[in-house]
């Protein structure tokens, strides 16, 4: 299958990998069974790799409802994208819509999905991000000429999400990469341990992702690695999960960072990309369980 250079993200998403990709492309087995990616959010990696069979999972029901439109009413999305205007009031009004539980359950699908994909093109700063109750609630951006309907883009992405072989999941990361065999690839981007109190991006889903998550997720890995199956995780490079992941590979890269609400506060900041296994010849690696 040909990849084409026009897939990419068609929302952003909070820690999207767009700017960290040629780090952990670096990491990548040359030969992959089945792609894994439990925390997909804007999926970057996932449609820059463009694995012929994939399984990615995201917890939030409106992300994965908005690829599996694309994948099969590409269509009849475009159209209703093209109903969008990029106005102060009106934008309130769509916001609004997940406010009534009776509004947002009879609309259809294909209606969720350009829901999500206009809020996303118009709010501020581009940012996903729901409160307690699961209710969309960032601002109006207030942009001039958004592009709410990018359709080189959204038919890219769709007809790659036919040819290959992808299953859309809704659930656990841990449920969601428990099939994972050897010669599978599992990447892992869970929301990153905070930096500081004031630094927590964990809450962009109702779910939140608190202490106890990432010591489950070390736990996940582990049973990974127990299995002889390859992971690659990013997170931040945070005291408590270099000592959580200190028996791995552990490599630190710069990532730049737009998303912070104060403008003062964005730019390149320290991450880590932990692995399981060691580069051997080019692009071949061994993991470490199986020596």
């Amino acid at each position: 299958m040909n990849k084409s250079q026009l897939i990419a993200p068609v929302v952003k998403w909070a820690g999207g990998k767009r700017q960290s990709l040629k780090e952990i492309l670096k990491y990548i087995p040359a030969k992959i069974t089945t792609y894994y990616e439990p925390f997909l959010g804007g999926g970057a990696l996932f449609l820059k790799l463009q694995p012929e069979r994939a399984i990615v999972n995201d917890l939030s029901a409106e992300l994965m409802n908005l690829y599996y439109v694309l994948k099969n009413n590409l269509e009849e999305l475009l159209e209703d994208l093209h109903k969008h205007r990029n106005e102060e009031e009106y934008f309130y009004q769509i916001r609004e819509m997940d406010r009534d539980q009776g509004v947002y359950a009879n609309l259809t699908a294909i209606e969720k999905a350009s829901r999500t994909i206009f809020l996303n093109k118009t709010c501020y700063n581009g940012l996903f991000r729901v409160n307690r109750a699961g209710e969309f609630n960032a601002p109006f951006g207030k942009y001039r000429n958004p592009k709410i309907v990018d359709e080189s883009k959204l038919r890219a992405v769709s007809e790659y999400l036919k040819q290959a072989e992808i299953t859309f999941l809704c659930t656990d990361f841990a449920e969601a990469i428990k099939d994972a065999t050897v010669g599978s690839f599992v990447y892992l981007d869970p929301p990153y341990h905070p930096v500081s109190k004031s630094a927590n991006f964990t809450s962009y889903d109702r779910g939140g992702f608190n202490q106890a998550e990432q010591q489950r997720l070390k736990l996940v890995c582990d049973q990974l690695h127990e299995k002889g199956v390859n992971f690659l995780l990013s997170n931040s490079a945070t005291e408590f999960v270099l000592d959580l992941y200190h028996d791995y590979q552990i490599e630190m890269i710069k990532a730049k960072r737009r998303m912070n609400s104060d403008p003062n506060k964005r730019g390149a900041v320290e991450e880590i990309l932990v692995r399981n296994y060691v580069e051997m010849h080019g692009n071949t690696f061994l993991n470490l369980g199986m020596m």
